[in-house]
């Protein structure tokens, strides 16, 4: 089960400078066991943020986040990020890298083998997995983020725009690679995006954050279910939700 609780959750950074910022105010929301969470909002509204605070990078200022009903309490391994960038070792194989967090953990070869062999087969990257990131394109190397996360076997997998230096056309194969991923293996993801159309076209649900501080603004339930394709991307029901959320953020970025 990988459930994600936020109960009335704020946080409050200290700069030297300007003094207390309060970067998310009273943030509650409830993510369900194998559902994609998508979560957009104008620039600088706290999206990271949550994030960050339900991987246990940050503690909130109040409140209480709880994840398969535990309390989050700092990093773990039923947790993992994909960041935006790769940050992938050189100086290590694709293989290598995939297999380094159970190695670290004192995982048994004969398990963290026979899984590292399943997560890159899902990600495509059986031909790849001798070479080195140099070797591979930028989505190539996003794929080994994906598996480096996965075979740690999280309950749930926390994306922070981890599509969003891509190409439009890798960035698409990307999505449908991760719903190929998820339809296979579920984990519970948090998918932070400033990219409408991703988050409809990936999310079970999508949340509309205000500006700073972020609240909740508003949760959306996505009409599509199944495994999608780029058909729904044209369909009116797909126009008619992504003029609705971007008149929701519009609202935000231009409210005095």
């Amino acid at each position: 089960m990988g459930t994600i609780s936020l109960n009335h959750v704020s946080k409050t950074f200290s700069d030297d400078k300007i003094g207390d910022v309060l970067a998310v105010d009273d943030v509650s929301l409830e993510i369900p066991d194998k559902e994609i969470v998508c979560v957009v909002g104008p620039s600088g509204c706290g999206k990271s943020t949550i994030l960050n605070l339900i991987a246990g990078f940050e503690s909130p200022s109040s409140g209480e986040i709880t994840v398969s009903d535990r309390p989050v309490h700092g990093a773990g391994p039923d947790r993992m990020v994909v960041f935006q960038r790769p940050a992938l070792f050189g100086w290590l194989t694709v293989y290598e890298n995939i297999v380094l967090g159970p190695k670290k953990q004192g995982v048994a070869n004969t398990i963290y083998e026979k899984n590292a062999e399943r997560f890159i087969r899902a990600v495509g990257l059986t031909e790849f997995a001798s070479h080195y990131p140099y070797q591979l394109s930028g989505g190539m190397q996003q794929r080994v983020q994906i598996a480096r996360a996965l075979v740690n076997q999280p309950e749930i997998l926390l994306m922070d725009e981890p599509f969003g230096a891509l190409d439009f056309q890798t960035r698409i194969q990307m999505q449908e690679l991760l719903l190929r991923v998820w339809s296979e293996f579920h984990p519970t993801i948090l998918f932070i995006t400033h990219d409408v159309d991703e988050a409809i076209f990936l999310g079970d649900h999508v949340y509309v954050m205000s500006r700073r501080p972020g609240r909740l603004k508003e949760q959306i339930k996505v009409p599509f279910t199944g495994l999608r394709n780029t058909d729904i991307l044209v369909t009116p029901e797909f126009t008619e939700l992504k003029a609705q959320i971007l008149q929701s953020i519009k609202e935000e970025m231009f409210e005095t």
